[in-house]
Parts: structure tokens; C-alpha cells; sequence
């Protein structure tokens, strides 16, 4: 009797443990220096190949922790950036594969009803390993995929501390 009443004080104590352990969670996240770097990376990225941008970086929520509008830029990018950021950071994926999903399927149209959603490529998320971090969206390239081309090149500048 001795032993299955320890047997259950230990048993409860792990269930207890293990409860608690999952009450808390560990999370990476967006640093502001690191949005800068990445915001920065993509304007100069786009710049480069003559295009005048903005680009904004968010966290895993989707809040904005960076925007860099390079001279030029319409006023108009501002929004699409922050935008397609947000989409993909809440998305986990990239706005490009969005929009070929809403393309191909007729069930996944309303997405771009849900508030705040910009469903254009440009969107790409940001990765510590398969853990998304936040995203880098760009408006003002002409054309989506070219957005997302300048993202990529930004989040590659930066590719030694997303380890």
C-alpha cells in the first residue's frame, strides 16, 4: 500500500510538472537592431537594381518594428509594405504562395477579408530555423515578385544571425 501511495505522489508530481512546463512558453522574436539590418538590406537591395521601395519588418505578432522608405518611394508603399509584412508573419509564409493558393482555390478567396491581410507578393517571413520570427514586407518594385526578390536579398544579409 506504502508503494502505490508513492507511486501516485510521484506520479501526480510529473503530471503537475509537465502541466506547468507547458503553461510557459520559450519564443524567438524580432529585435529592433535586427529589423533595422533586415529593413535596410531590402531598401538598399531594391535600390540597387533601381527601385524605389519601402520595406517594413514585424515580429511574430505581426507588429512593425522597422520601416525604411527609400527617397522616391510613393506614399502608397508604406501601406502595402506594412501590409504584405503582417500577412505573412500571421500567415507563416511567404504572400507569393498565398496568392497562387487563393488563385487555385476558390475556398481560400475571402482570406483578403480578414483585416489588415494584403495578399500581393512581396511578403516574406523571417526564419530561425523552422521558427518564424517576423517578416520583411515591400511595396514600390514593379511587381510582386520583384519585392520579394529584395526581401530575400535582405533577410540573406542577415542570414549569419538567424542560427
Amino acid at each position: 500500500m506504502k508503494h502505490a501511495v508513492k507511486f501516485a505522489a510521484i506520479a501526480l508530481s510529473l503530471i503537475a510538472s509537465a502541466a506547468s512546463a507547458q503553461a510557459v512558453r520559450t519564443e524567438k522574436n524580432m529585435s529592433l537592431d535586427l529589423a533595422n539590418q533586415i529593413a535596410a538590406a531590402t531598401v538598399a537591395s531594391c535600390s540597387a537594381s533601381g527601385y524605389n521601395v519601402t520595406a517594413a519588418v514585424v515580429d511574430r505578432a505581426g507588429t512593425l518594428r522597422a520601416l525604411q522608405r527609400a527617397d522616391n518611394a510613393g506614399p502608397h508603399t508604406v501601406g502595402a509594405a506594412q501590409g504584405k509584412a503582417y500577412t505573412s508573419a500571421s500567415a507563416r509564409n511567404t504572400t507569393t504562395a498565398m496568392l497562387e493558393n487563393l488563385q487555385k482555390n476558390p475556398g481560400a478567396a475571402t482570406l483578403v477579408d480578414i483585416p489588415g491581410f494584403l495578399v500581393l507578393g512581396g511578403g516574406v517571413p523571417v526564419k530561425v530555423g523552422n521558427e518564424v520570427i517576423g517578416a520583411v514586407g515591400v511595396g514600390g518594385a514593379p511587381g510582386g515578385h520583384l519585392d520579394e526578390q529584395c526581401a530575400n536579398a535582405g533577410i540573406a544579409k542577415v542570414a549569419e544571425l538567424l542560427k
